[in-house]
């Protein structure tokens, strides 16, 4: 699922990318960015589909090897006897035969499978793991101890991976930005499935909560886009009195930007809310000195916009 949270962070991007160039912004320049922004949220959700189908990817390739374990010249017991917790997951199993994952792929087709450097790696870093070699020692996992393990491997092993980032990267420019926010819905989803009482079906969550969630990036995006003058604005009131608004970071100028307009555009969203959030992205894209910066002028601006009626909550 699309939250408001990853929302902004993706308005405040394109913004920044909107905006750098300085070019004047036209009818064309708004289509086109909206579309980017639309683009952008699109490869959101495929990271968090991509995540859950990667264990079936991870067992295929362990079912493999240990086929070529069975096949050798002079292979040992273990390889003909070994032990299958792993590739008998019955999590992966409900991915395998997910229809609604079967339908998102074929309508946003993606493979982990084109990489096998990458899944070899990662495999290895799995399988040299406690929570894999514990795993590995029960006798005929339940459907909970299932779901359980590979939670905490997405949670302790493949989120944290080096390896994984390396590969969102190459493969996406949105994708290392998105896996926190994406990976605590792959999270979600295991936990949920696993509650199960009975014959349980993988189902994706929904790529936005309700068609309001849908609406607010654009909105928000094209408000903010549109009066970014009279937001600097704003901001430069303040910021005059103690600083040189010419030497404010041109992220921290955007942060605000965003901000402010979500305070006048959304008066249903509390400010603490949106105060906190825009800190974080801040704090995430600036450091913690322009968090508490951007946090004590915000809080200014909106003292002042709600004095005259302009933020109305």
């Amino acid at each position: 699922m699309i939250n408001r949270t990853l929302i902004r962070l993706k308005v405040v991007q394109l913004l920044y990318a909107s905006l750098i160039s300085r070019e004047d912004i036209n009818e064309v320049s708004r289509l086109q960015a909206r579309k980017t922004l639309d683009k952008a949220l699109a490869k959101a959700y495929e990271l968090y589909a991509s995540l859950l189908e990667l264990p079936v990817e991870l067992t295929r390739l362990r079912d493999r090897q240990l086929d070529e374990g069975r096949h050798k010249y002079l292979p040992t017991a273990d390889d003909l006897n070994p032990k299958t917790n792993f590739i008998d997951n019955k999590f992966v199993e409900l991915v395998r035969k997910s229809r609604e994952m079967e339908a998102y792929k074929k309508e946003n087709p993606f493979d982990w499978d084109t990489d096998q450097t990458f899944l070899r790696k990662l495999l290895d870093e799995i399988m040299s793991s406690d929570i894999y070699r514990e795993y590995m020692t029960l006798e005929k996992p339940s459907f909970k101890e299932d779901c359980e393990f590979w939670r905490k491997l997405f949670k302790d092993v493949i989120f944290t991976s080096d390896t994984l980032a390396e590969n969102l990267e190459n493969n996406s420019v949105y994708w290392n930005d998105d896996l926190r926010i994406m990976g605590t819905f792959v999270i979600k989803t295991i936990k949920s499935i696993s509650n199960e009482k009975s014959h349980p079906e993988l189902k994706l969550l929904p790529v936005y909560k309700d068609e309001e969630d849908k609406e607010f990036g654009p909105a928000l995006f094209m408000n903010a886009l549109e009066n970014r003058e009279k937001y600097r604005g704003y901001i430069d009131g303040f910021v005059k009195k103690t600083w040189d608004p010419e030497r404010l970071a041109f992220m921290d100028v955007i942060i605000m930007i965003a901000a402010i307009a979500e305070l006048i555009k959304f008066p249903q969203i509390p400010l603490p809310v949106t105060m906190n959030e825009y800190t974080e992205i801040a704090a995430d894209y600036s450091g913690s000195k322009s968090s508490q910066f951007v946090n004590g002028l915000l809080f200014s601006v909106a003292e002042k916009l709600k004095q005259e009626k302009i933020i109305l909550k």
